[in-house]
């Protein structure tokens, strides 16, 4: 009965020292934690708080870690989508620049000819003038 008494009384205290160490700054606990003697009741509260503590830090670092993965996995796609929007762009682009330069050489040839054309005209005219006299 001695025993079993002792060791109840013993997690009783922890645990009362671990509610009264709730309130109290990560960094007192700690120093409380190397003020006592490894084993003794106040050192295991303390480690027991810690610890606890962590455990929160680490679930609640994880959950934010989970939520950014999500968020950069959405904004992948995202941009995966812009990418194929952007090359399609690009290629429709590409095509019209083809045919800009087509036609722009047409424009040229026809310029050739207009000027060829207005040239042999005024021969035209001026051997219709020259030559009746």
């Amino acid at each position: 009965m001695g025993p079993h008494t002792d060791e109840a009384k013993g997690v009783d205290r922890a645990h009362a020292l671990v509610q009264l160490l709730r309130n109290r700054s990560y960094e007192e606990i700690r120093q409380r934690m190397y003020d006592n003697p490894p084993g003794s009741p106040w050192w295991s509260a303390c480690k027991t708080e810690l610890d606890v503590r962590n455990g929160e830090r680490m679930s609640t670092s994880s959950r934010d870690i989970s939520r950014q993965a999500v968020k950069m996995s959405n904004s992948t796609e995202h941009l995966e989508k812009l990418t194929e929007t952007l090359v399609d762009g690009i290629s429709d682009l590409t095509e019209l620049l083809r045919g800009a330069r087509e036609s722009g050489r047409r424009v040229e040839l026809l310029s050739y000819v207009i000027v060829g054309v207005t040239v042999v005209q005024m021969f035209y005219v001026a051997f219709q003038v020259f030559g009746k006299k």
